[in-house]
């Protein structure tokens, strides 16, 4: 690869990590599976840089979502969570509410099918639209939709204690 090819890459990746890596975070549920999986798919981008026509970030969107679901695929019921760093001293904010509905819905989440989670974390994290949902996941808009509505339908059912949530959004990042 030539000088300006990488140096537009090192752009690229400037411009879109950080919002690259919070789809990551949604996807995964946890911060060191989220860099391997971002580094993987920016691995997988930089490889093929020469190739990538039109939005590089949607390819790097897409080769997200087709690891993580061949991920999910792969993956027994048992899993393994990394701890984070503990704090020495609490939060003078008390923002114990706000982190207990993420922590719900991201475990409401790891509780549905690959597929679905993939659109929920697509629709409402991201915000794309059904069609660009279904670019990025190879299926059809009505597929988004049918998959939408059953994986929210299902959250209703494994966790009721979200219905009063707000956003996705703000209860995922």
């Amino acid at each position: 690869m030539s000088d300006s090819e990488t140096e537009q890459f090192q752009h690229f990746v400037a411009g879109c990590g950080d919002r690259m890596f919070r789809v990551a975070l949604a996807l995964t549920g946890g911060h060191h599976a989220a860099e391997d999986l971002l580094q993987d798919a920016l691995a997988r981008t930089y490889a093929r840089w020469r190739h990538v026509r039109g939005d590089p970030e949607a390819y790097v969107r897409r080769a997200m979502y087709h690891s993580q679901v061949t991920v999910w695929r792969r993956r027994s019921r048992l899993r393994e969570v990394p701890a984070g760093n503990v704090p020495d001293r609490a939060d003078p904010r008390d923002e114990t509410a706000a982190t207990d509905s993420r922590l719900q819905l991201r475990q409401a989440l790891m509780r549905l099918g690959p597929r679905q989670r993939a659109v929920l974390v697509a629709r409402y994290f991201e915000d794309l639209s059904d069609v660009e949902t279904a670019n990025v996941l190879g299926c059809s808009a009505s597929t988004v939709r049918s998959q939408t509505h059953r994986a929210l339908a299902r959250l209703r059912e494994i966790a009721p204690e979200l219905a009063g949530l707000h956003t996705f959004r703000e209860s995922v990042g």
